[in-house]
């Protein structure tokens, strides 16, 4: 069966193994429970998911009928949010295409009833999120009692967002002699302790050295002292400089990724925000139009940083400080993967200066004295090989965007609008409803900055009750 597995990635252009496959793949094919600990990025997804696949019985192996529960989950794969959960679904479809293993993803925000059929007509393998599997549980839909492999894929990620419960709860409807897989790129008390109370003698498996840093080598990093007023000018002019190709802009929040997002796209560059407070089909298609290079720029929320696996991420932009050490790396993991190499930029406010001071001293970096820097500086243009007399927009600023829609993005398609997902989208300032897909034309404006209408000839007439009145 491995060899199947194999097969189905070279095809798929999967072929060189990473440190933390060849680590953990002895152990977890003889079933031993085990703590996965590497940096983002090295491929923790096929370590614990060519396991999974080799002990899972497909539908047309002699043993099947043999099973206890023909049909019901064998595996069960747990993942702090969506777009990862779809990322891991998707990389364990295609290694187990060859033996017909039948994958299912289940998360909220789409409806229930394709995951409903899904799992009535039998399911090997589930990749779910915390909130919907235990929907599907108490609707007993979902019989996770015959599970044979468990993994928890981001272990810290799900504690930080709150999911520890939820994943006690999973974890008790499964069988005992199951085996455990944990995979994180940090591993606080929390989980270890989570560990050792819902595993078996787990072997502890770490990629590197406990004295590495826990920062990708491959990605150059960049942390700049910045004003909030200059920053949209400074990724304007970061987003041409050399080498530069996808792109994915971090916010703090919801309606600072919309904001950025529409400013990108005013000054003509190809952007769109994914966050939170979009309908989960507009957030599929807009990170499917980043992953098939039709979107140059991505303006996420944290809610994505475990989720974007995408191969030609060259530059990862922290519009402000993250909140942590934990939340840098996995954010700056976006680029610099599969042995690729990077650009991490984090501009920092005069307010966040000791936030930044933490993070670097957490993480070992050489960048406690920060450069105050704006978007003219030499040294900006010098460090990121930005062309001279760059300037911050694709489209000269006489000119606006007027927008021609081609689609929507389902219900709820226009969430997360400037007024922080009241409804509202910023429409003449090329903000984008909730990842619509539209084409763009520039029209010459007028001199208040508004693009040429057309005046209306309106004749007004007074009236009173609803008759008309006599000329004052």
């Amino acid at each position: 069966m491995l060899p199947e597995i194999c097969d189905a990635l070279e095809r798929s252009g999967i072929t060189t193994p990473f440190a933390i496959q060849e680590m953990t793949l002895s152990v977890a094919l003889i079933g031993t429970d085990l703590i996965g600990q590497a940096r983002t990025g090295t491929g923790k997804t096929l370590a614990f998911g060519i396991p999974v696949l080799q002990r899972t019985v497909a539908q047309h192996d002699p043993d099947y009928e043999e099973l206890v529960a023909p049909g019901k989950p064998q595996s069960l794969i747990v993942a702090p949010t969506r777009e990862l959960a779809l990322q891991v679904s998707s990389d364990l479809a295609l290694a187990g295409a060859d033996r017909g293993i039948r994958v299912l993803t289940v998360y909220g925000g789409v409806p229930y009833e394709p995951q409903l059929d899904a799992l009535t007509s039998g399911v090997d393998v589930v990749v779910g999120t915390p909130g919907r599997l235990i929907d599907l549980m108490n609707k007993r839909a979902l019989d996770i009692s015959h599970v044979k492999s468990l993994v928890l894929d981001e272990a810290d990620e799900m504690l930080d967002l709150g999911f520890l419960p939820d994943v006690e709860k999973l974890l008790a409807k499964t069988p005992e002699t199951r085996q455990t897989m944990l995979f994180s790129a940090t591993m606080p008390s929390a989980i270890v302790a989570l560990a050792r109370i819902h595993m078996r003698h787990p072997m502890n498996i770490r990629a590197e050295s406990s004295y590495d840093n826990q920062t990708v080598p491959a990605t150059a990093q960049f942390i700049y002292q910045a004003h909030d007023l200059d920053k949209p000018e400074m990724i304007g002019r970061i987003l041409q400089a050399e080498g530069a190709s996808l792109s994915i802009v971090f916010t703090r929040t919801k309606r600072q990724a919309q904001r950025v997002a529409d400013d990108l796209t005013e000054r003509g560059f190809d952007a769109s925000p994914l966050h939170g407070d979009m309908a989960q089909t507009a957030r599929e298609k807009a990170l499917a139009k980043f992953r098939d290079g039709k979107l140059q720029v991505l303006v996420a929320t944290d809610v994505a940083a475990r989720g974007i696996d995408v191969s030609g991420v060259t530059h990862v932009i922290n519009y402000t400080c993250p909140e942590d050490e934990k939340t840098y790396v996995h954010r700056i993991g976006r680029t610099g993967r599969a042995g690729a190499t990077g650009t991490a930029i984090t501009l920092v406010d005069w307010a966040d200066l000791h936030r930044w001071k933490m993070i670097n001293k957490a993480l070992d970096l050489p960048f406690d004295e920060l450069v105050e820097t704006y978007s003219s500086s030499e040294h900006l243009f010098h460090d990121l090989g930005i062309a001279p007399g760059t300037k911050g927009r694709l489209i000269p600023e006489g000119q606006v965007v007027v927008e021609r829609k081609d689609d929507r993005g389902g219900r709820g398609g226009r969430d997360g609008g400037r007024d922080g997902g009241r409804g509202r989208s910023s429409g003449g300032r090329g903000g984008s409803r909730g990842g619509e897909s539209r084409a763009t034309e520039t029209k010459p404006a007028t001199g208040d900055g508004e693009a040429a209408k057309p005046r209306r000839s309106r004749n007004r007439r007074r009236t009173r009750g609803g008759s008309g009145t006599a000329a004052e």
